[in-house]
């Protein structure tokens, strides 16, 4: 009776070895408390676009922009054109961007688990002054303070997820990241369309709830465990093969240990710094793949859509109010576009994703600008079915970036820079995303208000672009260990011949080492 149990259990021992373990309460609850950072900066997003347009908030400090919006003849394209009020939104992003050299360096230095303990205080910080702001210096320190939270979080947040993940499941739960980031948005929608009725302080409100996810978050830090990557990296090997038991729920995990402890040894002997190292040949494919993302990701519109929904939906005529639930109607398809991809993501593969997405919002820009430059002219209203069906067009753009950019912009980089990079490479990363998601917040009414419809256009003719780009330049992660990802650029027709041959003798050597283990 037994020994047909025996075959059995060795095949389930070799199953448990190749996908690293399964997924256990204690993953789940780590992923959802590391990744309410991604929570914060999404409503942050949410919040200052929807109060954007708000009477309250526009008369208390930007009074100009409140006398262009009411003047009934004012160009459709132009009347929230103000650098101050772009200067608002943007700060977030220039302070996050400063932030992301020191965010490295803690990462790496105190661990994943610190480093998001601190976003989730700066977060806090930034959000009672801005709820409390007197004057707009106020205003823009909150928002600084705000961007440097995201920053941290940003940085650290996607390398937690992606190391505490067995390979099998590390894309569905690092888009939990991504996932928090939509619900965040969506809520803070959903509360801008209630506090736009609360006359003077409505506004106030919208960012005062933020004190509670942020306090949350910080709760949540203080509970987290470090990664087993993170601790065996500082030397704490008892500790980090406990963890690594706990989180794949089994203690058959002497393969994967001893893995990561050679390749914890291999990072130790790097002399140079891990800024120095990412300009070594043999990490120039995740890098330049890692930068080109999240420019791509940026320049794609998603932002520029996301922040000023509410505005743009107002300048076709749509209403405050009316705007604003618009806006929340997007947030809710982003949400449920992003709880499918956690689904899909480790069964199709990264690519698949990436490819038809783009093909789905370059539709969607090229018939929204089309629109608009058909039916919306300098002064006037859009017509009601044409508004509809550019609502529509909005929440089909929304869902295919979701799915594809939006998911894989911070999954594919925190997945393909070695240990010793690591940290530096998820830096960079962020930082490159940060800094034109502020150029796009800095220039996107401006561009409105210059290009008019064919902005949208514009955004169009980058989609193919980046699709191009995928398609020729960028390999499949699906599956794939998160040290193993060296092999992809010797197997890749283009980054082989970037990295040479001596990258490949190095690269032998580690690879003999690690199938030792």
């Amino acid at each position: 009776m037994s020994a047909p149990t025996v075959p059995s259990a060795m095949a389930n021992k070799e199953e448990r070895n190749q996908n690293g373990g399964g997924v256990t309460s204690l993953i789940i609850i780590s992923s959802i408390v590391a990744a309410s950072v991604g929570f914060l900066f999404g409503y942050n997003i949410g919040i200052s676009g929807g109060v954007a347009s708000m009477d309250s908030f526009l008369l208390y400090f930007f009074p100009t922009v409140y006398e262009k919006k009411e003047r009934a003849s004012e160009n459709n394209y132009c009347k929230f054109s103000d650098p101050w009020l772009q200067a608002f939104t943007s700060s977030m992003y220039i302070a996050g961007l400063v932030s992301t050299v020191a965010s490295s360096q803690t990462t790496q230095v105190l661990g994943r688990k610190p480093t998001i303990l601190i976003a989730g205080c700066l977060y806090l910080a930034g959000i009672c002054l801005i709820s409390l702001a007197q004057n707009v210096t106020m205003l823009m320190l909150g928002r600084v303070i705000l961007g440097c939270g995201s920053g941290f979080g940003n940085q650290a947040a996607p390398i937690y997820l992606s190391e505490m993940a067995p390979p099998r499941l590390r894309g569905g739960l690092n888009i939990v990241f991504q996932l928090n980031v939509t619900v965040g948005i969506l809520i803070a929608n959903l509360i801008n369309s209630i506090t736009t009725s609360l006359n003077s302080w409505g506004w106030r409100v919208s960012f005062g709830i933020g004190v509670i996810p942020a306090v949350l978050s910080i709760m949540g830090s203080l509970l987290l465990v470090e990664t087993p990557n993170s601790l065996i990296e500082h030397g704490n090997l008892i500790q980090g093969k406990r963890v690594l038991a706990r989180v794949r729920g089994t203690i058959d995990v002497d393969d994967e240990f001893e893995g990561l402890v050679i390749a914890s040894e291999l990072a130790a002997k790097v002399k140079h710094h891990p800024y120095q190292n990412l300009l070594k040949r043999k990490n120039i494919p995740p890098l330049v793949i890692a930068i080109l993302i999240q420019v791509f990701q940026q320049l794609s519109g998603i932002n520029a859509v996301m922040f000023y929904a509410p505005v743009l939906l107002e300048t076709m005529g749509l209403g405050n109010n009316a705007a604003l639930y618009s806006a929340a109607i997007t947030g809710t398809v982003n949400v449920l576009a992003t709880v499918l991809t956690i689904l899909v993501v480790d069964r199709f593969g990264r690519v698949p994703l990436l490819l038809v997405g783009g093909a789905q919002m370059f539709v969607a820009q090229v018939v929204i600008g089309s629109l608009l430059g058909v039916g919306l002219k300098d002064t006037g209203e859009l017509p009601l079915s044409e508004s509809i069906v550019v609502v529509f067009m909005i929440c089909i753009y929304v869902i295919a970036f979701a799915y594809s950019w939006g998911c894989m912009g911070m999954l594919i980089p925190s997945e393909t820079f070695p240990l010793e990079i690591r940290s530096a490479g998820q830096g960079i990363a962020v930082s490159v995303n940060l800094f034109f998601t502020f150029l796009m917040a800095q220039a996107f009414l401006s561009l409105l208000c210059g290009m008019k419809y064919a902005v949208f256009l514009l955004f169009a003719g980058i989609i193919l672009i980046m699709s191009a780009f995928i398609y020729f330049f960028v390999p499949e992660t699906k599956g794939i260990r998160i040290d193993d990802a060296a092999q992809l650029w010797r197997a890749h027709w283009f980054w082989k011949k970037v990295i040479g041959e001596d990258t490949f003798n190095e690269e032998e050597n580690t690879s003999a080492l690690l199938a030792e283990s």
